[in-house]
């Protein structure tokens, strides 16, 4: 289940699928909070454009763990880390 989820991945690959899933989820209200990557790709940009769904690239993945709060804002491309009551940008 990854609504309302943030997912972190390094790259998208793969055909068109890639790009319907992402706004069919939308459509359905089953879609991602947003998604960060290393280095976002066209199929995944596509979907998440079309979806709506807030995606920022250039991320530093290897410092997000499983579990960890994030706060995204997709028109700015800023990323924030919450660890033990402390934020930092990414």
């Amino acid at each position: 289940m990854v609504g309302g989820k943030i997912l972190v991945f390094p790259a998208g690959k793969g055909s068109t699928v890639g790009s319907y899933t992402l706004y069919r989820l939308a459509k359905a209200g089953k879609a991602p909070a947003a998604i960060l990557n290393a280095e976002c790709e066209p199929i995944v940009a596509v979907g998440c454009i079309l979806g709506g769904i807030p995606c920022v690239d250039h991320i530093p993945i290897d410092r997000i763990s499983t579990g960890d709060r994030l706060r995204v804002d997709g028109a700015s491309g800023r990323v924030e880390l919450w660890r033990e009551n402390k934020i930092s940008d990414r």
